[in-house]
């Protein structure tokens, strides 16, 4: 969806900014962009306040996992605390050129949760980011990792899959959202299921179908202040 000259902003939550034709993408089936992934993450860190989740946004995941240079790479990453999280969520997007934005067609989400220390990537396309995921991970490992302690990956074979070519950024957030509810309930120990009953519950195809919808009215009801 490009951009018109009528394309004006319609909303401005936190720090995420939303135009005319941000709506008209939750309308239709088309792909989400980074626009629409970072406000509902803002959203998210709105409704489940907690200074032990991080949900960081496209923008800042993709420089993060398609760093310039070290030098540059430990002065923007130093600031976001990722040793003091507990629930730390990136978005992955397989766009290849640095230099482009909004570009890349698939979304999926990596998670890391500090009591298994853990990272978890959800991949609604068979693990089609897998490769997308491990270079994000190997990036930021060591500024997540508590001193005198290893990380691991794990590639969540039984993530809830998409069916159909445009709604992986949809999946990202419901996953989200899940996980949010899961963390600000107790979480769990089980380092065997953690949350993978819940979200297999809970991610449905019909429920992501349904979310575009309550995306949308979410976003008219903060445009006029309800």
């Amino acid at each position: 969806m490009g951009r018109s000259s009528g394309d004006e902003i319609v909303l401005s939550y936190n720090d995420a900014v939303l135009r005319r034709s941000d709506l008209d993408i939750l309308s239709g089936p088309y792909f989400l962009n980074d626009r629409i992934i970072e406000f509902y993450f803002s959203y998210l860190s709105s409704t489940y306040r907690s200074d032990d989740i991080l949900l960081v946004p496209p923008s800042i995941a993709f420089w993060l996992q398609n760093y310039p240079d070290e030098e540059s790479f430990k002065a923007f990453i130093e600031p976001l605390s990722l040793s003091t999280k507990n629930m730390i969520y990136f978005p992955v997007n397989n766009n290849e050129d640095f230099t482009l934005a909004e570009g890349g067609s698939h979304w999926s989400l990596l998670v890391f949760y500090r009591e298994a220390n853990v990272f978890v990537h959800h991949d609604s396309f068979q693990g089609s980011n897998c490769s997308y995921a491990k270079r994000l991970y190997k990036s930021v490992a060591l500024f997540v990792a508590s001193p005198d302690s290893e990380t691991r990956y794990l590639e969540q074979e039984c993530s809830p899959q998409q069916q159909n070519g445009y709604d992986c950024g949809l999946f990202v957030i419901a996953i989200a959202r899940v996980l949010c509810s899961w963390y600000m309930g107790g979480g769990s120990v089980d380092s065997d299921d953690l949350w993978f009953s819940v979200v297999k519950e809970q991610v449905t195809p019909s429920a992501v179908l349904k979310m575009r919808s309550e995306i949308l009215d979410l976003i008219k009801g903060l445009m006029t202040g309800k």
